[in-house]
């Protein structure tokens, strides 16, 4: 039995179970939902387990009720494969008078289109919470060292300083490698995982998202140009030119049709576009940026290797950027938080807007590695920093260059300079 590695879901899911009659957590397949949840939950149904799944189908359809019964909380594993069952929480949950702690599901797809007639008929407002996870961050994987904690820049901390031992050529092998929960408690860095997770996207995963047989070829073009496009503002058009570059004909319904689906698996994340209140007229760039939900998944569609990304560090900057968008995703939602980025026509960016709910922000550029890299992107920071309208959005919690390197030290003019693997929540 391979021990339970604490996640950072842990506490929110907690939280949420204190004071929500049921909690729905959701994300990628194999990130380790099932086992966060299990660690709270005082019974299960799981959906997928093939010496009960007939069994399970029958009373879905008969008296969904029946599934529910057993100590509270109660886990729901993989509701979605019987959508009814939704419906059957919120019942229970209201039946209760809102009890809180009743029931906590889990989701690695998300079942249902706009139009759908199986949808649920309701969405769950204040009965059923939300969690969002992500593989395991470098904290959680033990690999940080743990020194710069986010809640302490965001609490007023003006000085950091730690250092990481994680090289470019670690960094090579946990890009490629990933957050997946399996192997790291296992102790072992399996760069062969995301190919196969890859493979099972596009063989199967993909079309039973999509409600439709989707065609693998197309679902591996399109992954690749995703993947080659990490961190960038892509269009559909770009996009496009690049399925075709490799012989794979789709035309755009097509191409929405397949994106829409990886979205369901939350397979791809859609980083927003942040717009605050400038002190002048620049206009703003309203397009998302493209990320896999793990660096490992980009490196896999690219075939590449830790030697290969070694060889091109430009293509390693952009997985870089991804590893760091995933691990800052998830400390941030540890404050209730989200991530952004930020572009305007002028050329000026950020590649990570760090958003609260209470209103606060930080703006955060990534850069491998490189005194010349980093002083760029300080220099970033600052100039956006002056841009914004600080009496309408507020001055910056902080501003950070989140690099690949060793040491973390905040610079004269105030930006913090942190290595990814200094990070924690």
């Amino acid at each position: 039995m391979v021990a339970y590695i604490p996640r950072l879901a842990d506490g929110q899911l907690q939280e949420k179970l204190e004071r929500t009659g049921a909690v729905l957590v959701r994300g990628p397949k194999w990130c380790g939902k099932t086992s966060t949840c299990e660690q709270q939950a005082r019974s299960a149904l799981k959906m997928r387990d093939p010496d009960a799944y007939a069994a399970n189908m029958e009373a879905a359809q008969i008296r969904p009720s029946l599934l529910l019964r057993g100590e509270r909380p109660r886990l729901i594993d993989e509701w979605q494969v019987a959508p009814v069952l939704w419906d059957a929480v919120i019942n229970e949950v209201d039946a209760a008078g809102g009890q809180p702690g009743q029931f906590v599901l889990t989701g690695s797809a998300t079942p249902f289109g706009p139009h759908d007639d199986t949808k649920p008929k309701h969405t769950g407002t204040g009965r059923i919470a939300r969690i969002d996870m992500d593989t395991m961050t470098l904290e959680e994987s033990g690999v940080s060292s743990n020194e710069v904690s986010l809640s302490a820049l965001f609490g007023g901390q003006a000085q950091v300083e730690g250092a990481s031992n994680i090289s470019v050529e670690q960094y090579a092998e946990l890009i490629c490698a990933g957050g997946w929960p399996s192997p790291i408690a296992r102790g072992t860095l399996d760069t062969k995982v995301a190919k196969d997770y890859i493979g099972a996207i596009c063989e199967s995963d993909i079309s039973e998202a999509a409600g439709v047989e989707l065609d693998p070829l197309r679902a591996r073009a399109l992954l690749r140009s995703l993947a080659r496009n990490s961190a960038q503002e892509a269009s559909l058009a770009t996009l496009l030119a690049d399925v075709k570059d490799v012989g794979v004909g789709m035309s755009e319904p097509t191409l929405r049709s397949y994106l829409n689906a990886l979205r369901k698996l939350f397979v791809i994340e859609d980083i927003p576009a942040w717009a605050p209140t400038l002190r002048s007229r620049t206009p703003l760039r309203s397009s998302a940026t493209w990320h896999l939900c793990d660096p490992s998944l980009a490196a896999a569609a690219l075939e590449a290797s830790p030697d290969a990304l070694l060889n091109d560090l430009v293509s390693m900057g952009y997985l870089f950027e991804t590893l760091c968008v995933r691990d800052l995703r998830s400390y941030v939602r540890c404050m209730d938080g989200s991530v952004a980025h930020y572009r305007d026509k002028s050329g000026l960016e950020a590649d990570v807007i760090l958003r609260l709910n209470d209103g606060r922000w930080a703006a955060v550029e990534v850069k491998l590695g490189g005194a010349k890299r980093i002083d760029e992107g300080a220099s970033n920071l600052l100039t956006l920093a002056g841009k914004i309208d600080q009496a309408k959005s507020g001055a910056p919690a902080f501003l950070a260059v989140v690099t690949g390197g060793r040491y973390a030290y905040t610079r004269e003019d105030g930006v913090h300079v942190i290595p990814l693997g200094c990070l924690s929540h």
